[in-house]
């Protein structure tokens, strides 16, 4: 499968990148102008742009893709409505090509706080994230109710608190929830799954919550 790769130098998007490599797909990596890119590899492509929130710079990249798998999202709390604005543009750089089939990155606090999880979840961690970050998450939230209006073959992610430990391949996955007391999962095992959710059609058109 070729797949084109967007965040390919955040620590999500540089991992689907080596995974999908691994599995054996032709991988288009995007990145900035200003990026250094060290990843070499027989069946990868990299694509130069100056930003991803206009969908005109975003075509070339998206050309020819089978699918699409975002890794971008904020890297810290005054970034802005960085994922809902550059998804807006892939979304539409995908209709203009004739792509359809997306997988992307949101987060578990967007969704329901589960059934069965700890008091301590309920009572605390989420409702205190959920104010510290309340910008971040109303941006993703924002950005799943654009991708569900745009008419691609959309799945989002929904993963906790991230990590960084090798991939396993173990890891809990519910759709349209999050897992109880699921409460960390690696960026690793993260895009291991959005990788694997591009075969998966029962995940269109939802989000999926994954967590250890």
């Amino acid at each position: 499968m070729r797949i084109t790769v967007f965040g390919a130098t955040g620590r999500i998007g540089a991992a689907v990148v080596e995974q999908g490599l691994e599995a054996g797909h032709k991988v288009v990596a995007v990145v900035r102008e200003s990026a250094r890119y060290d990843v070499r590899h027989p069946a990868l492509e990299v694509v130069k742009v100056s930003g991803v929130t206009v969908a005109a710079e975003l075509v070339g990249a998206v050309d020819g893709a089978e699918a699409v798998v975002s890794g971008i999202g904020p890297r810290g709390r005054k970034d802005g409505p960085v994922t809902s604005t550059s998804t807006r543009a892939i979304a539409q750089a995908m209709w203009e090509t004739g792509v359809r089939r997306y997988v992307g990155v949101s987060a578990a606090p967007v969704g329901p706080i589960p059934p069965g999880d700890s008091l301590l979840n309920r009572a605390f961690i989420h409702p205190f994230f959920g104010w510290l970050l309340k910008e971040t998450y109303a941006d993703l939230a924002l950005m799943e109710a654009e991708l569900a209006a745009t008419g691609i073959e959309w799945t989002v992610v929904r993963p906790p608190k991230l990590v960084s430990k090798p991939v396993t391949g173990v890891y809990r996955t519910a759709l349209d929830a999050n897992i109880p007391r699921g409460l960390s999962i690696s960026r690793e095992d993260t895009a291991h799954y959005m990788l694997a959710a591009l075969a998966k059609p029962e995940t269109i058109g939802h989000a999926v919550g994954i967590a250890y």
